[in-house]
C-alpha cells in the first residue's frame, strides 16, 4: 500500500467553546478562518480560557490529515517543528501512538505552536494561531531523506508564510517520486498570497483539496465551475461543501459525494482533514474516485459529532469496518 507524509504546523489545540461570538471580533478574529497571532495576543486568549472550559487535543491541519491515515491503517509520516516542552511532547505522542514515523525537528528557542480555537454555536471553528517553533522550520533543515519511501507528500497551504521552506519541501519530494497533495487551508490565507498559491498549483500540485470558501477565494468562481478551473491546472481537484458533500474532478471524469448522514454537529474542527484523510486513503488503497469520496465523507461525519480533533477506538473500529465493506 501506498504511504503518505505530512508536512504542516505542528500545532496543539487549546479548545473552548463559546456562548456568544463576541470575544471573536474582540481579539480581532475573522469568524471561521485561521488568524496568525503574536504572543502578545496568545497570552491575553490563554488569559481569557483559563476562566473558561478548554480541552487540549492535537492540532495542525496536516497532522490531523496523517493521524486520520493512521487509524484506517495506511502507513504515514510527518515532518514538523516543536520546542522542547509539553506541547512538543504531547504532539510527538499523539502521532507515536497510532504507529506515524514523526520526524519532528525541535527549536532550543521557542516554545511548541498553540491554535487557540473557538467553537461558535452549530460547531464553526475559528483559530487564533500562534505558531511559535513551528513557523521556525526551514528550507535548510529539509534534506532528501526525509521524504524518501513515501508515494505522497500532503501538505497544507498554512505553510505559505514560508515560500522557500515549501518550495524546497515540494521539489525534494519531485525528485524522490512523490506525487503532491496541497489543501488550501482558509480563504482567508489564499487570498493574501494568491498568486503564489497558482505558481504552485499550476507548477507543482497533483492533488488540490479546498472548501467552498477557499475555492472561490483561489478561483472566484462558484464551487462547480472552481472545480473545474482547479482540476484544468492539476490531476484530481476536490471541493467541499460541508453538509452538501463534495465534488471531485479527475480529467473528464466528475463524482458528486454525498455527505454521511449526522443528526447533530457539535464542531466541525477536523471535518476537511478528516475528509481529506478518507479520500487519501482510498487512493492508498487503489479505489476509484466515488469511493475515496465515500471513505472521506464517514470520517467526516463521524469528527463533526464529537468536541476536538480525535475519535474513540469504538468509533476507529466501526469505520474500519465500514471502509472494508467499501472495498
Amino acid at each position: 500500500m501506498d504511504k503518505i507524509l505530512g508536512l504542516g504546523n505542528a500545532l496543539v489545540d487549546v479548545a473552548a467553546t463559546l456562548d456568544k461570538d463576541d470575544m471573536l471580533s474582540d481579539f480581532g478574529l475573522l469568524k471561521g478562518c485561521m488568524t496568525l497571532i503574536d504572543k502578545d495576543k496568545f497570552l491575553k486568549i490563554s488569559n481569557s480560557f483559563n476562566r473558561m472550559d478548554t480541552y487540549f487535543a492535537p492540532g495542525g491541519s496536516a497532522a490531523n490529515v496523517i493521524r486520520g491515515l493512521s487509524n484506517v491503517g495506511v502507513a504515514t509520516g510527518f515532518v514538523g517543528k516543536v520546542g522542547k516542552d509539553s506541547y512538543g511532547d504531547f504532539f510527538r505522542n499523539s502521532l507515536q501512538k497510532n504507529g506515524t514515523d514523526t520526524r519532528l525537528l525541535v527549536s532550543d528557542t521557542l516554545p511548541s505552536g498553540v491554535a487557540s480555537t473557538f467553537i461558535s454555536r452549530g460547531g464553526e471553528r475559528t483559530f487564533g494561531t500562534y505558531l511559535g517553533a513551528a513557523s521556525t522550520l526551514t528550507a535548510d533543515e529539509l534534506t532528501p531523506e526525509l521524504f524518501k519511501g513515501y508515494t505522497f507528500l500532503f501538505v497544507e497551504g498554512y505553510l505559505v508564510q514560508d515560500h522557500d521552506m515549501i518550495l524546497r519541501a515540494i521539489h525534494l519530494a519531485k525528485e524522490a517520486g512523490l506525487h503532491i497533495c496541497l489543501d488550501l487551508a482558509s480563504s482567508n490565507i489564499v487570498a493574501g498570497d494568491l498568486d503564489f498559491f497558482t505558481r504552485l498549483v499550476s507548477q507543482y500540485v497533483d492533488i488540490v483539496f479546498a472548501n467552498e470558501e477557499e475555492a472561490k477565494a483561489f478561483t472566484g468562481l462558484q464551487p462547480e465551475e472552481a472545480l473545474d478551473a482547479i482540476a484544468a491546472m492539476c490531476s484530481i481537484a476536490v471541493v467541499k461543501l460541508g453538509a452538501q458533500g463534495a465534488i471531485v474532478r479527475k480529467g473528464t471524469e466528475k463524482v458528486k459525494i454525498s455527505a454521511a448522514p449526522v443528526a447533530h454537529v457539535i464542531d466541525t474542527n477536523a471535518a476537511g482533514d478528516l475528509f481529506a484523510a478518507g479520500f487519501l486513503c482510498g487512493l492508498a488503497k487503489g479505489c476509484s474516485l466515488e469511493t475515496c469520496g465515500k471513505i472521506g465523507s464517514l470520517l467526516a461525519g463521524e469528527i463533526v459529532q464529537v468536541v476536538g480533533t480525535e475519535l474513540p477506538k469504538e468509533t476507529w473500529e466501526m469505520i474500519n469496518r465500514k471502509i472494508q465493506q467499501m472495498l
